[in-house]
């Protein structure tokens, strides 16, 4: 990612020093700062949704969460394990409050813990999950919507509620869809391996 960006940023000073050479050093501080702004912007949101799972942590409420969330964990992700529920509950609760960046701790542990038990379908559902993730809330959009000075940044609400919903429903069925299809050929392929040995 890295080259393709460097790339592209070198692109785009030589066409910019080619079309419009006075505007070139402006164009590159203005950018420069705005990055800066969002950057610390993105910091504040984090840091106070990240104090907040901490403190839903330490008070038990994860826990709890996790409890709450164990039959849908237990259906959907196919696992027991109390450390793996845990955190695929803290990691589910931190997306619907649309706060992604806060959600990939819990994700990292949770497939820590999937991989213990060599539970594949699960790391791979979660990622799945985590690509599109629901939103209730999309506070880091609203919140950088308030910051560039939207006056109606809560307007994002019910699309993005309907389009993660929409999305997540069907990137889980494909990627099921998906598995029961190729665990079915890998059947079909051994069956007639067998009958040919």
């Amino acid at each position: 990612m890295n080259v393709i960006f460097s790339v592209i940023f070198i692109a785009s000073l030589a066409v910019m020093a080619i079309i419009a050479p006075d505007k070139l050093l402006s164009s590159l501080l203005g950018g420069a700062e705005r990055s800066a702004k969002m950057a610390l912007t993105l910091f504040c949101i984090y840091a106070v949704w990240m104090g907040v799972s901490r403190l839903a942590e330490k008070s038990g409420l994860s826990k709890q969460a996790a409890r709450a969330l164990k039959p849908l964990s237990r259906k959907l992700f196919k696992t027991e394990n109390e450390a793996a529920s845990e955190n695929l509950a803290m990691n589910l609760s931190c997306n619907l409050l649309g706060i992604g960046g806060a959600a990939t701790p819990y994700a990292v542990k949770a497939i820590g813990e999937l991989e213990k038990d060599g539970n594949e379908r699960a790391q791979k559902l979660l990622f799945v999950i985590n690509a599109t993730s629901i939103q209730i809330i999309p506070s880091t959009v609203m919140a950088l919507r308030t910051s560039a000075g939207s006056a109606a940044a809560f307007d994002t609400f019910l699309p993005s509620l309907i389009c993660t919903v929409f999305s997540t429903a069907v990137a889980v069925f494909l990627f099921l869809s998906w598995r029961a299809a190729w665990q079915k050929f890998k059947r079909k392929s051994k069956k007639k391996k067998a009958g040919r040995a």
